[in-house]
Parts: C-alpha cells; structure tokens; sequence
C-alpha cells in the first residue's frame, strides 16, 4: 500500500536516488536548505521507499507554488502524483494561500487540468 506522508524530510541519498529514476538526472547536491524553506514537502512511500514527491513552496502570504513533483516510473498511472497534488492542495488551503500555482511542460497539460489547475499566462527567466 502507498502511503502519502507530509514533511518525510526524505535522505539525501532516497531523493537523489528517486531523482535519477524518475527524471533521470541527480538532482541538486543538496535538498536539506529546499525543504527546510518549504512551506511543506510530501512523500509517497512503497513501504521504506521513496517513490513520489513533490514540494510546497510559498512567499508566505496568498501564493504557493508546486515544485519538484515527481513519481518513479514503474509507479506512475496508478495515482500517486494525484494523490501528491491533493496533499499539496490541501496543504497550501490550510496555510492559508488564496493561489496554488503550478510550471509544467506541455504533454502535462492534462494531468494538472484534472487536478484542477486552470491555464493562465505567466512569465519566465532563465538565470543560469
């Protein structure tokens, strides 16, 4: 059974581990400043095993954002990401955010429209 936990504070070592998986890069040398900045983080557990993630990041007032949102291949269609998102949702609401908001690349439009997510224009930089 798949069990969605809030605030896992995963290893470094899982999280790189579900990174390279799931997105088939590393990720950043270190994850602990990230989650120790996050509004809140939620894991999605086979067991010992880290399979999902995603993050809550927020400026502290009206808006929070999804970042980093991810599910190791082998997992995926099954639930685990939607489940993930709701946490997310849901822990943003109790915050107390007006706005959740959410990047994606385009073959996900349809994912984040059946979480709810409504498009809407925005803009970006790339720094590095």
């Amino acid at each position: 059974m798949i069990e969605i936990i809030a605030n896992p504070f995963p290893t470094h070592a899982a999280l790189r581990a579900l990174w390279s998986d799931a997105w088939g890069r590393a990720g950043p040398d270190s994850f602990e400043p990230v989650l120790k900045r996050s509004l809140a983080h939620f894991g999605a557990f086979d067991g010992p095993a880290l399979i999902g993630f995603v993050n809550v990041a927020w400026d502290g007032g009206g808006h929070a954002f999804v970042l980093d949102t991810c599910v190791a291949p082998a997992y995926r269609r099954l639930g685990v990401a939607t489940r993930l998102i709701a946490a997310a949702r849901q822990a943003a609401l109790v915050a107390g955010a007006e706005w959740l908001h959410v990047d994606f690349e385009p073959h996900l439009a349809t994912f984040y429209a059946k979480c709810g997510f409504v498009p809407s224009a925005a803009g970006l930089i790339k720094l590095r």
